[in-house]
C-alpha cells in the first residue's frame, strides 16, 4: 500500500525544468560601436550636401551672350543681326558676351556661321580670313545683269556675256540697258556672293553694281578675266 501512494504522488509532478519569474530576463550582450562607419555615413552626408549647393550655385551663376539671328557668311560682320541669349557661365568656353558687341561687330566671320549659333570669340579676326581653296574676285556690273535683290549671302552662277551695244534688242539679248547676251555656259555654277555696294551718283542712280564673289581658286582668273572686259552676268541659283 505505501509504494502505491508514492508512485501516485510521483505522477502528478511536471517534468519540465522551472521557467523564470516574469520579472528575470536573459543578459544581453552589449551592442558594439563602429565609430569609422558612423564617421564615414557623416562624411557622405556631407560630401551630398556639397554638391547639391555647388549644382544650385552653378545654374544660378549665368552670364548674357551674342547668338546670332541669321547666317553670317566668311568675311561678313554680324551687324544687327543678333541677340542675346542667357548660358550657363564655363571659364572654359570663349563666350562673346553682350557688353562686347560694338567690338565684335568690328571683327569678320572667318567661316559661315549658322542661324542660332551662339558665338565664340575664336569665330572671328581683325580682318576677312578667305576660306580653303576660295578666290574673291570683284564684279562691277550694269543694270540688268544681275537680280535687283541680290544681297550678300546669296548663290549665283558667273556667266561671261558679250555686249551688243545699247538699246539693241536681238534676240537672246538681256532686258535692261545693258544689252547683253550670253555667249556660253557658266563660267561658275555655285559662287557666294560675299559683299554688295550699290554704285549710286549722289543725285542720280546709275544702277550699277559692285559686288565680290568667293569663287574656287581655279575659276578665279576666268572670272577676272570677264570681269576686266566687263562682260559678266550673274543669275541667282539655290544653294545652302
Amino acid at each position: 500500500m505505501k509504494i502505491q501512494e508514492r508512485t501516485g504522488a510521483g505522477a502528478g509532478r511536471s517534468t519540465a525544468p522551472a521557467q523564470p519569474s516574469v520579472g528575470d530576463r536573459l543578459p544581453t550582450p552589449p551592442r558594439e560601436r563602429k565609430p569609422a562607419l558612423a564617421a564615414l555615413a557623416v562624411l557622405l552626408i556631407l560630401v551630398g550636401a556639397l554638391g547639391v549647393t555647388m549644382l544650385v550655385l552653378q545654374v544660378g551663376n549665368r552670364v548674357e551672350v551674342v547668338k546670332v539671328t541669321k547666317e553670317i557668311q566668311a568675311g561678313e560682320s554680324v551687324g544687327d543681326n543678333v541677340t542675346s541669349v542667357m548660358v550657363a557661365a564655363d571659364d572654359s568656353i570663349n563666350y562673346v558676351t553682350w557688353d562686347q558687341l560694338a567690338t565684335l561687330k568690328t571683327l569678320k566671320a572667318k567661316s559661315t556661321i549658322y542661324q542660332d549659333t551662339v558665338v565664340m570669340g575664336q569665330m572671328f579676326a581683325k580682318t576677312a580670313t578667305l576660306p580653303a581653296g576660295k578666290a574673291s574676285v570683284g564684279l562691277a556690273l550694269k543694270e540688268g545683269t544681275y537680280p535687283s535683290d541680290i544681297k550678300s549671302g546669296d548663290v549665283v552662277s558667273v556667266y561671261r556675256v558679250s555686249s551688243t551695244g545699247s538699246g539693241s534688242n536681238s534676240s537672246g539679248s538681256n532686258s535692261g540697258s545693258g544689252g547683253t547676251s550670253s555667249s556660253g555656259g557658266a563660267l561658275v555654277d555655285d559662287a557666294r556672293v560675299s559683299k554688295v555696294d550699290a554704285d549710286d551718283d549722289a543725285t542720280v542712280s546709275t544702277g550699277n553694281l559692285s559686288i565680290t564673289v568667293l569663287v574656287d581658286q581655279a575659276d578665279a582668273a576666268a572670272v577676272a578675266s570677264a570681269a576686266a572686259a566687263n562682260q559678266v552676268a550673274i543669275v541667282r541659283v539655290p544653294g545652302n
